[in-house]
């Protein structure tokens, strides 16, 4: 199955519009794992064996596991989840963006090194950043579009003057993905919770292609306002949490708080979508 393909069978299968984000910090580990980056690898497999059956995607950022020189523990939890969830997509968050040959490189970390059915990426340097990633048959890519974070809209939120209609850069970025730029079909856009409008003016210009909307939990996006302005039969969402499902606990039954916080976070979302 290509990657939509994937998250559909997977969003279907588990009833499930929830994306576990993995960003291990051992800092923030249970007290008998806590501190020790050697130990990423075990935390982070018992979380995705906890929560496979309620998800409909794993999300690993690479920041994490690249700071503590943990590269070959993350090569090791994506054969993990090919082998213990094969059945759940894995979205490599890793916000490449560069050009030619370079980007070539960063699509065969994603796709060969590490087994990833989509990445994410920065759009800021064009389609020639993006297209390289787009040779990979049946591979997906997230384009950041609208972010979570304050900061998102210093050029996220900027007026074309050139474009036809002035769109803001987010709005064009979005027609983009749903047109010219989906060369294979696969690609998606980044979305923050936090900005509801934001998501409901990007699904208006982008009905059909995937939403990955982190900003739930932790960063405190509203479910019920998300899911409202995000879901459409036509086009998947994918609502990532990360800290707030990962240290849900912080002893010893670590595994299964995070079980019971996706469990929640899933039944909230699907209650949003029941009132859409």
């Amino acid at each position: 199955m290509d990657f939509l393909e994937l998250l559909g069978a997977a969003t279907r299968r588990n009833d499930s519009m929830l994306c576990v984000g993995l960003d291990p910090d051992p800092a923030r580990f249970p007290a008998q794992l806590r501190g020790d980056g050697g130990r990423i690898y075990d935390f982070c497999a018992a979380i995705v064996d906890a929560t496979a059956d309620l998800v409909c995607a794993f999300k690993p950022q690479i920041a994490y596991f690249a700071a503590q020189r943990a590269e070959d523990q993350l090569e090791r939890l994506m054969q993990h989840m090919r082998v213990n969830a094969p059945q759940v997509p894995i979205i490599l968050d890793a916000k490449r963006g560069d050009i030619g040959s370079t980007a070539e490189q960063y699509a065969r970390e994603a796709f060969e090194r590490y087994g990833a059915d989509a990445v994410t990426l920065s759009p800021f340097m064009g389609f020639d950043s993006v297209e390289p990633y787009l040779r990979y048959p049946g591979k997906g890519a997230f384009l950041l579009c609208r972010t979570s974070n304050p900061g998102g809209a210093d050029l996220q939120a900027q007026r074309l003057a050139d474009a036809p209609g002035q769109p803001l850069l987010y709005e064009h970025l979005a027609q983009l993905v749903q047109g010219p730029w989906n060369t294979n079909g696969q690609l998606g856009l980044v979305v923050g919770a936090t900005y509801p409008a934001e998501i409901e003016r990007v699904r208006a210009l982008a009905p059909t292609v995937p939403l990955l909307i982190p900003g739930v939990g932790a960063q405190g996006g509203d479910v019920r306002a998300t899911v409202r302005a995000g879901w459409r039969e036509s086009g998947p969402i994918v609502v990532n949490s990360s800290r707030a499902i990962l240290y849900a606990g912080g002893e010893a039954d670590f595994a299964a708080a995070a079980r019971a916080a996706a469990q929640s976070t899933r039944e909230q979302l699907n209650a949003a979508r029941a009132l859409t």
